[in-house]
């Protein structure tokens, strides 16, 4: 499958593929009286979205309705949005190699519907997509954390970077921006903030819905990354996500918008033809981004955790993802963590084939890391 894009590129994107509207949101106590919580519901009501329940506290209510199997308990938390306040540990970021210095949380969860979902097993409890609503509190934060970390702050390899704040580890922010508006905010704060050293945010997204963040005043300082696969995977595994055409759409406009960008290529599966495929997903992002601009490239292989596999396979049973622990190498933590990755045979091979084409295919782009 060729991946078409514009080869020249525009200012305004085609009208998004896809937009999430929750079934049900509900706002507590405390998410309704901050700032931030009240310009989200104002997005709510001005979408449309009328299942709004305003809580008379703090805490979400039980999902499972009577008689619900998992599987149902399942589809309700995916479509339903909690607009809350989280708890003060989470207000202390924590690094997140080897993306970026610190993680930027605007909320956690995600409607889209991976098979191979990153975050089963990382989030406890039904997956709601719980957006926070104290970011003008997190944003006034933030000079604290810069010039402090050591993932790319003080480094050989990514030092100009300057501190980089992660704002997709645990969510993708644009398939929630029409909804909140969090990523334009938070764009616009460190685009024109006076900091005490340099910064850089980064998020990444599998949607296209970029419209509303091309005139923002983002001063280069924010690096968009859009994540993209082999035809195959992208058809069967990414549920509910904008098409890998339509991202890579999206990543012209931004481009055009004078963003630095960047691809995150994942989950690599050495699938039947995974060369071919791979090579026109390669060929696509040169056509999409204009020569000489800032490109960066992140691989990531596919790989599963015990945790991670029972609870996908409870999500989606008839899932054909390969999940076999006996195809795969096991991987140990400094804890004991246990992780199934591709033989090192297989990661060789996928190893060796990526970086050459990355470097024949995207000759001005940086691969930031393999793993």
């Amino acid at each position: 499958m060729f991946y078409p894009v514009m080869t020249t590129p525009v200012l305004t994107p085609p009208a998004p593929s896809r937009l999430w509207t929750p079934q049900r949101v509900l706002v507590t106590r405390s998410a309704a009286e901050r700032p931030h919580g009240q310009r989200v519901l104002a997005r709510l009501e001005a979408a449309g979205v009328d299942a709004i329940e305003l809580l008379a506290g703090d805490r979400l209510p039980s999902l499972r309705g009577r008689g619900d199997d998992d599987r149902a308990a399942f589809m309700a938390a995916k479509a339903t949005m909690a607009l809350v306040v989280p708890p003060p540990s989470k207000r202390k970021l924590q690094p997140i190699p080897p993306s970026a210095d610190f993680r930027l949380d605007l909320a956690e969860g995600c409607p889209a519907h991976c098979q191979y979902c990153y975050l089963a097993g990382s989030l406890s409890g039904p997956p709601i997509t719980r957006v926070w609503a104290d970011l003008d509190e997190v944003l006034a934060d933030l000079d604290g954390y810069v010039g402090h970390g050591a993932v790319t702050s003080g480094t050989a390899g990514r030092g100009h970077e300057g501190t980089t704040f992660e704002a997709s580890c645990y969510t993708d922010p644009l398939a929630l921006e029409h909804l909140t508006g969090g990523l334009a905010r938070t764009v616009e704060h460190v685009g024109t903030h006076e900091w005490p050293g340099p910064v850089q945010l980064r998020a990444t997204t599998k949607f296209d819905d970029v419209a509303g963040l091309l005139d923002l005043p983002h001063g280069g300082r924010t690096r968009l990354r859009f994540s993209v696969n082999a035809a195959s995977v992208d058809r069967r595994f990414e549920g509910a996500t904008a098409t890998v055409p339509a991202r890579l759409r999206a990543l012209s406009a931004v481009a055009a918008a004078g963003y630095p960008v960047g691809v995150t290529i994942a989950p690599i599966m050495p699938v039947e033809g995974w060369q071919e495929q791979y090579g026109e997903l390669l060929d696509g992002i040169a056509a999409a981004v204009p020569a000489g601009h800032d490109l960066t490239v992140e691989c990531i292989t596919h790989r599963f955790t015990p945790g991670s596999k029972e609870t996908l396979l409870d999500w989606y049973p008839r899932t054909r993802l390969e999940m076999d622990e006996e195809q795969r190498t096991t991987k140990r933590g400094r804890f004991g963590s246990v992780k199934h990755v591709y033989p090192k045979q297989t990661m060789a091979e996928l190893r060796g084939w990526f970086q050459r084409e990355i470097d024949a295919r995207l000759p001005d782009a940086r691969l930031l890391y393999w793993t």
